[in-house]
């Protein structure tokens, strides 16, 4: 059982992490905390040592002192590296963002659609005719074939060369750099160049050949190599809680340090060589898997209990952790914003401290195998489903369920799949046991399938720090209500059961409303729905059972929610009509369900935006350009690739045009100001009148009033936020759109909006939140371009 005395260590690394949280996220406020944090540790210091008697030595004072001494050591480091990371940032600024780098490939290599991402330990940095020699981080975005050269892996030397931009806030890396060309001067050395032709050989050579979809989960078990997993499967391990069997951490390297020690035990080696030998094969196992922080967290945890069983003193876990934490914190402080190290360190803590207590409280009611079987995942979901809501904002309902199915099976995947790894010069040896490991490998990946696609497979939950506390929050009230009773008082247990049960019967009912009966609160018939995701657009389209969604709104959650209670599932045609937050910002809710996503110009951070999709074929929009969907057929007004006007950005949105197959003639301008309407209204393309048009840049006054009354739209459709801090819509918009007979539907103020044909191709439109009918005057007398409230 933890101790006390075990977990002073895990108080001592939570204010260091606390201390390198704030130094990384406000770098110039570093040296300020440092030296508030030695001033406090000092006067903690003198005040001990001016204090008499055994009990001012057991007081709380000795541990404060050490912990903000750590915290100050870890703000100093921060506060030493600040000058030159701005130095960096500015002469980037200053430079026009263009610059060419060298340096060594420091993180593995991860694909996301057709651009590799990377870090890389620069030694020069030239821009322009300037050169300087520095040692910072800098992520690379590059595409596959603007590479040449040797193999790319972790430890490759390479030089790039394209435009650059600071990192964000709290990153590890000074600049984020989108190469547009580059080359690999020289592949991975020595020990780095095996481990990565070991890799390359598993996930090619020897997995390659194995049945889906348990072949691609396959080098992700064993080495933690992810290449081969499909965007589906990859959707469906998030979505069942799965895919930190595919992340290598403490219990891979459990596995191997102990599989290495007990082997050096049986032929009855002494115990400084079983713990060397035990030592030697985790560092080819990190060098295996590369050092990710997850990776190295744990590794540093094992190396710590060796040298603790070395010498004699073996400890407590939650020492270990503790010690590893303050370590890798003292060393690389922006670790602490790493979700990977955060999320290892949360999950170990809660295996190490909560388990247990869960596990004795869930005997009450259920065997003790059962109980723990519950406990182990139960726990590591409450720790870490608070930090995960930050990435996206949604709690799978089924993830301690389908771990309980499916973590047993990681270990049998992990070691057999890692000997066929280790083994392919013997390729009848490697395939055997490759063939071995597939068993259980399979059986991972087809327990993701079932549970992803089981009816509400996950519930929407808020993003963002509120996500995070209300989330931890619940986990408390289920801790208080699962332990045993005589460990907190009965009126703080009733309070947290009350509690949880208005949470669940919320949730419940919400995700009824959204969900399974989301469809049955609205029309089932409609073609183009506007959803109210707030300040933003977000339109879909659908024709004969496919669907075109056209932005995404600034919000992941606000969209899930629209697609859940529309019922939409698979994202046929995506069309990011550019790349502003208020239209982009919300397209993590339909990553791994896209086929084909057409989009505006990439500009600055296109392509961090797309990597959300990278499983959809990507089609750089312009006017022209044609499809169907259903039985309705689209087109591109515009952009126009030859205009040099409006490069990227509002003007240069993709407009698209979209009728028949029940879908009302369409005409959708994104965020185009006067001038691009003006000038999308020369081409020509806008001509004849629409039945649905949705107003440009949120009804801002910036409006061609002459593209108006040529369009002469009988429903008129405005994405906009209540109370939004822009005016939108302006009044000079909406009278224009009065005089031209245009029925106006707007989000803030009718919530959801539907729009549909009747039998008689009269459109209709469907408010969330009704109103009374605008007079009959107001619309247009042509049957076939009319528009008529439906209640």
């Amino acid at each position: 059982m933890t101790g006390v005395r075990d977990v002073r260590l895990l108080v001592i690394a939570g204010a260091v992490w606390g201390a390198a949280f704030a130094s990384v996220l406000w770098p110039d406020a570093a040296t300020a905390i440092a030296v508030a944090l030695w001033c406090v540790s000092a006067t903690a210091c003198g005040w001990l040592c001016a204090a008499r008697g055994r009990r001012a030595r057991r007081a709380a004072v000795p541990l404060l002192a050490i912990a903000l001494g750590l915290g100050a050591a870890v703000s100093t480091h921060v506060g030493l590296a600040a000058p030159a990371r701005g130095e960096l940032t500015a002469l980037v600024a200053r430079a026009g963002r263009v610059v060419e780098i060298d340096g060594v490939v420091s993180s593995k290599v991860r694909p996301l659609r057709d651009a590799l991402w990377f870090e890389v330990e620069i030694t020069a940095l030239r821009v322009g005719r300037e050169q300087r020699a520095a040692a910072a981080t800098v992520t690379v975005s590059v595409e596959r074939d603007a590479l040449a050269g040797a193999a790319l892996d972790l430890g490759s030397t390479v030089a790039l060369r394209g435009g650059a931009r600071a990192a964000d806030p709290g990153d590890r890396a000074v600049l984020v750099l989108f190469a547009d060309r580059g080359s690999v001067v020289r592949g991975p050395p020595h020990v780095l160049g095996v481990m990565s032709d070991l890799r390359d050989g598993f996930v090619h050579d020897v997995a390659a050949g194995l049945p889906e979809p348990g072949a691609g989960l396959l080098p992700g078990l064993a080495v933690g190599d992810t290449r081969a997993v499909s965007a589906d499967l990859d959707a469906a391990m998030k979505a069942s809680s799965l895919t930190h069997l595919t992340a290598v951490s403490g219990a891979n390297c459990a596995i191997v340090t102990g599989l290495a020690f007990a082997l050096a035990a049986l032929i009855r080696l002494p115990r400084w060589a079983r713990v060397g030998a035990a030592l030697a094969a985790l560092g080819g196992f990190v060098l295996l898997v590369t050092p990710e922080p997850s990776v190295v967290r744990a590794a540093t945890m094992a190396v710590i209990a060796m040298l603790g069983l070395l010498l004699g003193r073996a400890g407590a876990g939650a020492a270990a952790l503790g010690g590893a934490a303050i370590v890798l914190l003292l060393l690389d402080p922006w670790l602490a914003t790493s979700f990977g190290f955060v999320l290892s360190a949360l999950a170990t803590g809660a295996l190490l401290l909560l388990a247990g207590p869960l596990a004795r409280g869930l005997e009450r009611w259920l065997p003790r195998a059962l109980a723990l079987g519950i406990a182990v995942p139960l726990a590591a979901q409450i720790a870490c489903a608070p930090v995960i809501v930050l990435l996206a904002p949604a709690v799978p309902v089924y993830g301690v369920v389908a771990n309980m199915i499916a973590a047993p099976a990681a270990p049998l995947a992990t070691v057999v799949g890692m000997l066929a790894c280790v083994l392919q010069g013997v390729p009848v040896v490697a395939d055997g046991l490759a063939a071995i490991a597939w068993v259980p490998s399979a059986w991972i990946a087809q327990t993701a399938v079932l549970f992803s696609g089981l009816p509400t497979a996950s519930v929407p939950w808020w993003g963002g720090a509120a996500g995070f506390a209300s989330l931890a929050l619940v986990g408390v009230w289920v801790v208080i209500v699962l332990v045993r009773p005589e460990t907190v008082p009965a009126r703080l247990r009733r309070a947290a059961g009350a509690s949880l049960a208005v949470v669940v019967g919320v949730v419940s009912g919400s995700t009824a409303l959204t969900g399974v009966a989301g469809p049955l609160t609205a029309p089932t018939s409609w073609s183009v729905a506007l959803c109210d995701i707030g300040q933003g657009d977000a339109v879909l389209l659908r024709s004969e059972g496919a669907i075109a969604l056209v932005d995404t709104g600034p919000e992941p959650e606000r969209l899930a929610s629209c697609l859940n209670r529309l019922g939409v599932g698979r994202i046929d045609l995506l069309v990011v009509t550019h790349f502003d937050l208020d239209h982009v910002g919300g397209i993590a809710a339909v990553s791994g369900r896209v086929d084909t996503a057409l989009h505006g110009p990439l500009g600055a951070d296109g392509a961090q935006w797309l990597a959300h999709v990278d499983e959809a074929r990507l089609v750089d929009a312009s006017n022209g350009m044609s499809g169907v969907l259903g039985g309705a057929a689209w087109r591109v007004l515009w952009p126009r690739p030859e205009s040099r006007a409006f490069p990227e950005g509002n003007d240069a949105s993709v407009v698209l045009e979209i009728a028949g197959g029940g879908i009302p003639r369409s005409l959708l301008l994104g965020d185009l100001g006067a001038s691009s309407q003006s000038a999308l209204r020369a081409t020509g393309g806008v001509s004849g009148r629409y039945d649905v048009v949705k107003v440009a840049h949120h009804g801002s006054a910036d409006q061609d009033a002459e593209l108006y009354r040529i369009a002469r739209p009988a429903l008129a459709l405005i994405g906009v936020g209540a109370d939004n801090d822009y005016g939108h819509p302006a009044e000079s918009i909406l009278a224009e759109l009065r005089a031209i007979g245009a029925t106006v539907a707007r989000t803030d103020e009718d919530g959801l909006v539907l729009v549909g044909q009747g039998e008689d191709g009269v459109p209709w439109v469907w408010r969330e939140r009704p109103r009374e009918s605008e007079p009959a005057e107001a619309l247009d007398d042509d049957a076939s371009a009319r528009s008529r409230e439906r209640r």
